[in-house]
């Protein structure tokens, strides 16, 4: 058993405080940028948050609502004739797509977006961690 490693030696300590400044400053430069894609990576995973439902939801109740005007205007025909064709009228009257400025939307566009928007929010968080960690 050689105790020779736990001897003080002058020129690795005066090796380590060289390299120390450089040390500080490429720390401080990658905890920067760290800290500059942690930011990055939660807000993408905030805003993703918000929107994924709204849009999710938004496209479901698009898609099912001609189904529902359907179903009621037909329990409504064996009481009601006029409203029978009020009520087809209503359903005929709901666009299969909506054109805003040079974007299309449908209701099964939405439904993708939603859940891309989760899969950019899962994604987001992963990152975000790992940046924490890498910090």
């Amino acid at each position: 058993m050689s105790f020779s490693d736990d001897r003080y030696s002058p020129s690795r300590a005066s090796a380590g405080r060289q390299n120390g400044s450089s040390n500080g400053l490429s720390s401080i430069l990658r905890l920067g940028i760290w800290s500059v894609l942690y930011f990055l990576f939660y807000m993408a995973q905030q805003i993703a948050e918000l929107l994924a439902p709204l849009l999710l939801i938004a496209g479901v109740g698009w898609a099912a609502l001609p189904h529902v005007v359907n179903a009621v205007s037909s329990s409504a025909s064996h009481v009601d004739a006029q409203a029978h064709d009020v009520m087809s009228h209503v359903s005929e009257a709901i666009p299969h797509e909506v054109m805003m400025g040079s974007h299309l939307l449908t209701p099964s566009g939405l439904i993708f977006d939603g859940i891309l928007l989760m899969a950019v929010a899962a994604f987001g968080a992963t990152l975000s961690a790992i940046a924490a960690r890498s910090m």
